[in-house]
C-alpha cells in the first residue's frame, strides 16, 4: 500500500469516527484563530497605511532611521553575547553535574527552577538593591554614589544568569547520555583525560551546544521584562516594540518592528527545531551501556566545581534579597525592619493578586487538557493537516510574547471577535503560550508507549474519546499534570503579552511590580515578588504532594 493509499485510508477512519473528527476541526480552528490570526494582524498592520492604502512607509522607517537600527544591533549583539556566555556556563554546570563527584549537585536542580517560579525580572531587582544607586554594595558598602547599573553590562548580566539554566538543562541531558565505554576504549589506548575531552566528549555535544546557544539567544531577545527593568538606555526590539506602541502610540510603527522581531525569533526557532535539534551523536540507542564512573580527581573537582558553586551561591543571593528587601523600610538608605510594604499589598494592592491567582487557576486545566489532546493527535493520528497542527501550536513559544500582545489587541478589539479588556482574551494568552510546554512532554510520553494498547481498546469498540480519556491520559499521567503545574506558574509569571491586555477591570501581578519598579518602590515591587513566589511554591506544593501521594510525578523543567 503506497503513502497515499495509507492517508486516504486513515483519512476514511477519521471520517468514520464523529468525535475525532470533531476534535481535529476544533483543533485546528482554534489554532488558526488564536495563533494564525493575532500574526497575520501583526503582519499587515504594518503594510497599510492610515488611509488603508498598502504602503511599506513604516518597514521604510524601520530601516532607514538611525535608532532603529542601533536598536536591532543591540538586539543582536546582547543575543550573541548571552547566548555564548549562557552556553559556556551552561556546559560548566552540566559538566559537573554528568561527569564530577561532588557534592551538593541538588543545588543545580533548584536553579533550573527559581526563574521558573518567579517574576522574569526578579534578577533585575535584586541586581538593582545590589548594585544600583543605592544599592548595598555600591552605596552602602562602597560609598559609590553615581554607580549605574542599567545599560548593557547589566542587562547582558541578569540575563546570562536567568537563562544560562536553560543551557544546563540541554547539555545535562545530552552528556548523561554518552557512552563511557567511548571514553575508556581511548583511555586504554593511552590517551589523557584533556585529549578525550577534546576529541570524543566535546565533538559529541557539539549540536548540543548549537541547540543550547539557539534557545538562550531566542530567549533573550524575545526578555521585555528584564530589558524594561535594567535595560537603561540600552534598548532592544522587545522593549521599543511595546514604547513605539502604548508610549509613543504609534501601533503602526510598532507592527513594523515588532515584525522583524519575530523575523529574527521565528528564522532561530525554524533552525533549532528542524536543523540542530534534529542532530544527535551520542550514542546508537540514545543510552549509556552501563552507568558511569564519575572523575574524583580533585584538581578538576575544584577547576570546574568551584565556579559552579560561586554562581550558584551568588544567585542564591540574588533570590534571597528580594524577600529581605520587602521586610526593610527603604532600600539603601533606611534599613530599618517593617511590615508597612504588605500592609500596602495586602490592602490597596490585592486586586492583582487575586486576578493573577484567579485567572491561571481558570487557564491551568484548559492548558492541560489541550496540550495532551494535541499531542495525541500529532502522535496516534495520521491525517491531513497535522503537520500544521504541531508546527503552529509549537510556533507560540517562538513568538516573542510583545508580539503575541499586540497581536492579541489587534486581532480581538473589533467586530467579530470583541476581547479587549475581559478576562477571557488574558486566560487565552495564558492557554496558548503556555501549551507548546504541555504537548511536548506529551509527545515524549506518547512515544514511548506502545501505541497497540490503544488499538486494542479501539477493537473492543471504545471511540476515541473513551480510549483518549480511559486508556490514553492514565498512560501519560505524569507529563498531563507536569503540563498542568507548569502552565499554573508561567501565567503566574507572564508579563510580555499580558501587559498589552490587563485593563481596569483585571490587574496581574507582574504588571503591578513593574509599575512599582518604574516608580522606585522597591519595596513594595519586593512585597509583591515575594507574594507571587508564595503562591507559586505554595499551590504546586500542594498540587505535587496530592499527586504524589497518587503515586504521580510532576516535572517541573520544561
Amino acid at each position: 500500500m503506497s503513502i497515499v493509499d495509507r492517508q486516504i485510508d486513515e483519512m476514511k477512519k477519521i471520517v468514520r469516527d464523529p468525535i475525532l473528527l470533531a476534535t481535529i476541526v476544533t483543533v485546528i480552528i482554534s489554532l488558526i484563530i488564536f495563533i494564525i490570526w493575532p500574526i497575520y494582524e501583526v503582519l499587515v498592520e504594518g503594510f497599510v497605511g492610515k488611509d488603508g492604502a498598502f504602503t511599506l512607509k513604516y518597514y521604510q522607517e524601520v530601516f532607514q532611521q538611525k535608532e532603529n537600527m542601533r536598536v536591532l544591533g543591540n538586539t543582536l549583539t546582547l543575543g550573541v553575547v548571552v547566548g555564548v556566555i549562557s552556553t559556556a556556563i551552561g556546559f560548566l554546570f552540566a559538566y559537573a553535574d554528568a561527569f564530577l563527584k561532588i557534592r551538593f549537585k541538588r543545588v543545580f536542580s533548584i536553579l533550573a527552577i527559581l526563574p521558573i517560579v518567579s517574576p522574569p525580572f526578579a534578577l533585575s531587582m535584586a541586581f538593582i538593591m545590589l548594585f544600583g544607586q543605592r544599592g548595598f554594595i555600591t552605596y552602602s558598602l562602597l560609598g559609590i554614589k553615581d554607580a549605574n547599573i542599567y545599560g548593557f553590562a547589566g542587562l547582558a548580566a541578569v540575563q546570562i544568569l536567568a537563562f544560562f539554566p536553560t543551557a544546563y538543562l540541554v547539555l545535562a541531558g545530552l552528556l548523561k547520555q554518552i557512552d563511557p565505554s567511548y571514553e575508556e576504549a581511548a583511555r586504554n589506548m593511552g590517551a589523557s583525560r584533556w585529549h578525550i575531552f577534546k576529541t570524543v566528549v566535546l565533538p559529541l555535544v557539539t549540536p548540543g551546544i548549537a541547540n543550547s546557544f539557539l534557545l538562550v539567544f531566542i530567549q533573550t531577545v524575545a526578555d521585555f521584562g528584564n530589558a524594561m527593568v535594567i535595560g537603561g538606555n540600552y534598548t532592544v526590539l522587545a522593549a521599543k516594540v511595546y514604547l513605539q506602541a502604548m508610549g509613543n502610540y504609534d501601533i503602526k510603527g510598532g507592527t513594523a518592528l515588532a515584525t522583524v522581531l519575530m523575523l529574527i525569533s521565528v528564522i532561530m526557532f525554524v533552525v533549532q527545531k528542524y536543523w540542530v535539534g534534529g542532530r544527535s551523536y551520542v550514542t546508537v540507542t540514545g543510552k549509556p551501556s552501563r552507568e558511569r564512573e564519575l572523575v574524583d580527581d580533585p584538581v578538576i573537582r575544584w577547576v570546574v566545581g568551584l565556579p559552579c558553586f560561586a554562581i550558584s551561591l551568588f544567585i542564591l543571593l540574588l533570590y534571597v534579597l528580594i524577600p529581605y528587601g520587602s521586610f526593610v523600610n527603604l532600600w539603601g538608605i533606611d534599613f530599618t525592619p517593617t511590615l508597612k510594604h504588605y500592609s500596602y499589598v495586602l490592602s490597596l494592592g490585592l486586586k492583582p493578586i487575586l486576578d493573577t491567582t484567579y485567572l491561571s487557576l481558570l487557564s491551568m486545566p484548559i492548558t492541560g487538557i489541550m496540550g495532551m489532546v494535541i499531542a495525541f493527535l500529532i502522535v496516534r493520528k495520521r491525517f491531513m493537516g497535522r503537520s500544521m497542527i504541531e508546527f503552529t501550536s509549537m510556533l507560540s513559544m517562538a513568538i516573542p510574547g510583545t508580539v503575541v500582545g499586540m497581536g492579541y489587541v489587534l486581532a480581538y478589539n473589533q467586530e467579530p471577535l470583541v476581547l479587549t479588556g475581559t478576562a477571557t482574551i488574558i486566560i487565552l494568552s495564558f492557554l496558548f503560550r503556555n501549551m507548546p510546554v504541555g504537548i511536548r512532554a506529551g509527545v515524549a510520553s506518547l512515544q514511548q508507549i506502545d501505541p497497540a494498547i490503544e488499538e486494542a481498546a479501539q477493537d473492543l469498540g471504545a471511540n476515541s474519546f473513551k480510549v483518549f480519556s480511559s486508556v490514553t491520559i492514565p498512560l501519560i499521567k505524569d507529563a498531563f499534570f507536569s503540563g498542568l503545574v507548569y502552565s499554573f506558574v508561567r501565567s503566574m509569571t507572564a508579563v510580555s503579552a499580558v501587559i498589552f491586555l490587563v485593563s481596569a477591570s483585571y490587574s496581574l501581578l507582574t504588571v503591578s511590580i513593574m509599575s512599582q519598579v518604574d516608580v522606585g518602590r522597591l519595596g513594595v515591587a519586593a512585597a509583591y515578588s515575594t507574594v507571587l513566589i508564595v503562591i507559586v511554591l505554595a499551590v504546586t506544593g500542594i498540587l505535587k504532594l496530592l499527586l504524589n501521594r497518587m503515586g504521580i510525578k510532576v516535572n517541573m523543567q520544561g
